[in-house]
């Protein structure tokens, strides 16, 4: 070995000097896609799956939407026409005009106004003390009282109507709006004292107790307090109750005889029976009283889901 030579390092190249040497712009391009390029998280959809969701959801919503809308386009058609396929071609209201004129159909709307007023109310009102004092107060046969109310939504309707019916005409009760009024209470007031339990379970408890330092009693403090803020709850209840006994069809069909004492959904059956088929009548008729529940749905929608939801939590 000369003076000249230098030995050769086993030393390993430091990061810096290879950072430091020339790089390709190949590979400055290959590292750059591969930093740009994020893999999908686990939560992305992919664009195949989305398709697939949407028209999944469009036929649904096709499937949904087509049965009430093709009752609109028959109740506008002739009696003659009701059972085709195409759409209006001779557009009429000689349905309607024959529902709300020749027919008792105005004498069924007042009996289902009576029958659902006041199955409204009071099941609003019973279903709102029954919660509270459960939710509230601890008393001797607290709890087979729930389970019976859990109990009394298990049977259906074929088990339920014929004791209903000998039970109603021992009382006196039927053909009487009363006898309906006390059916449908029997059908939502379970259900809805369960929901409005679970929705005062979420209000403080130091609310009543405040009512009571200020000399309130148990009602007053229920009805001055606590009511008010328990207004989605109320909807909720409120607009099930309605719907419970506005398009019930069962137990007014078994309960009231004679077409004028007949309520709405009872009244319904006239028109298509074993003996006549009216089908432009009854969709005419369906649309009418279709309009009082959409009403009430608009006017109560914005309560519904925090009135529905008000429950599953607690605190």
């Amino acid at each position: 070995m000369t003076m000249t030579d230098k030995p050769v390092s086993d030393k390993p190249v430091s990061d810096k000097h290879v950072s430091d040497a020339p790089v390709s712009d190949k590979h400055v391009s290959d590292r750059t896609v591969s930093r740009t390029r994020a893999p999908r998280k686990r939560d992305q959809r992919h664009p195949l799956a989305s398709v697939g969701l949407h028209a999944v959801l469009a036929v649904a919503a096709v499937i949904a939407v087509f049965p009430p809308l093709w009752l609109v386009v028959t109740s506008f058609k002739p009696r003659n026409d009701a059972f085709s396929t195409n759409l209006v071609t001779h557009f009429t209201f000689a349905n309607y005009a024959h529902v709300v004129a020749d027919t008792e159909f105005l004498s069924w709307f007042k009996n289902s106004v009576i029958v659902v007023g006041l199955t409204t109310v009071l099941g609003v009102f019973i279903a709102a003390t029954t919660g509270y004092a459960v939710s509230r107060f601890r008393f001797p046969g607290m709890r087979p009282l729930m389970w019976l109310l859990l109990i009394t939504q298990m049977f259906p309707v074929a088990v339920l109507i014929v004791p209903l019916y000998n039970l109603m005409a021992t009382l006196g009760l039927l053909n009487q709006p009363t006898g309906l009024v006390v059916t449908y209470l029997t059908i939502a007031v379970p259900f809805c004292a369960w929901m409005m339990k679970g929705f005062f379970d979420t209000i403080p408890v130091e609310i009543d107790e405040s009512g009571r330092v200020d000399g309130l009693n148990p009602f007053g403090t229920f009805w001055r307090l606590v009511l008010p803020l328990a207004r989605p709850g109320l909807a909720v209840t409120g607009f099930y109750t309605f719907v419970t006994a506005w398009a019930e069809v069962a137990y007014a069909s078994a309960f009231m005889t004679g077409e004028e004492n007949l309520t709405l959904a009872g009244g319904l059956q006239t028109f298509v029976n074993q003996y006549t088929n009216d089908w432009g009548s009854m969709t005419a008729a369906a649309v009418i009283i279709a309009v009082p529940a959409a009403l009430v749905f608009a006017f109560a929608q914005r309560h519904l889901v925090s009135g529905l939801t008000a429950g599953t939590t607690k605190g």
